[in-house]
């Protein structure tokens, strides 16, 4: 099964699209909510798998929501407004649906979303990388051998990742959330929604806004680290 939230501030989208999910057993609607600030907690407590997501809405919008979450579930934006569509894509949403809804196009998303869990759960049967394993990465014509210990950072670029080591940085056909799962916590640390780094390559780290971190690398990188993501990163690195 896979668990979904629906998010929209609209009770008769949010019956609309429940009725038109009827004919997909495989999702599991856990629950709802009609705001950016009960839709955090609801994700926190039930930690879906999708999320069906509004972008207007009272007071923050379905970005806002976005901006205040790490690790999200994957994202299928549902709005009345065509606008959006480049910067949905842009946080890595897996499609953007206008209202009134098509079924066909619904189902195009759940194919996508079903692809995706897919290829995490295949990540997840395989073992957790460390510094000395040499992995194969791939951009376009060019190929490296390269140790994860010389990796230092990971970037989110779409439904790619960019790996940063020396002085390339190659584009691969992996999210951020499917990387993640393969990486030792021990040296590598989700930052933010954006980016994975090597704590090797950390010089200094300084206090930053609403009690998060500036994260300075050793190439003279700045990373921000939220509130919450600082306090992960304390519990794991202290005595």
């Amino acid at each position: 099964m896979i668990t979904t939230i629906i998010v929209d501030d609209e009770r008769l989208a949010r019956e609309g699209l429940k009725t038109l999910l009827k004919e997909f057993p495989e999702l599991e609607i856990v629950a709802e909510a009609t705001n950016a600030d009960e839709a955090l907690d609801l994700i926190d407590k039930h930690k879906p798998q999708l999320l069906f997501l509004d972008i207007q809405m009272p007071e923050k919008t379905g970005f806002d929501l976005l901006e205040e979450m790490i690790e999200t579930p994957f994202v299928i934006f549902t709005t009345a407004y065509n606008e959006f569509a480049i910067k949905a894509f842009e946080v890595n949403a897996l499609d953007y649906l206008l209202k009134p809804i098509q079924i066909s196009r619904l189902r195009e998303a759940i194919q996508r979303v079903k692809k995706q869990i897919s290829e995490i759960n295949e990540s997840k049967d395989k073992h957790k990388l460390i510094d000395n394993d040499q992995v194969f990465i791939r951009d376009g014509e060019k190929c490296w051998f390269v140790k994860l210990k010389d990796v230092r950072m990971i970037e989110s670029a779409g439904n790619y990742a960019k790996i940063f080591f020396d002085e390339h940085q190659p584009l691969i056909h992996r999210t951020l959330n499917a990387l993640d799962e393969r990486l030792s916590e021990q040296q590598f640390f989700r930052a933010n929604r954006q980016q994975i780094i090597n704590m090797s390559y950390i010089e200094k780290i300084e206090p930053f806004f609403n009690s998060g971190f500036l994260i300075y690398m050793k190439d003279g990188k700045k990373i921000e680290v939220s509130r919450r993501q600082a306090v992960k990163f304390k519990e794991l690195m202290s005595l």
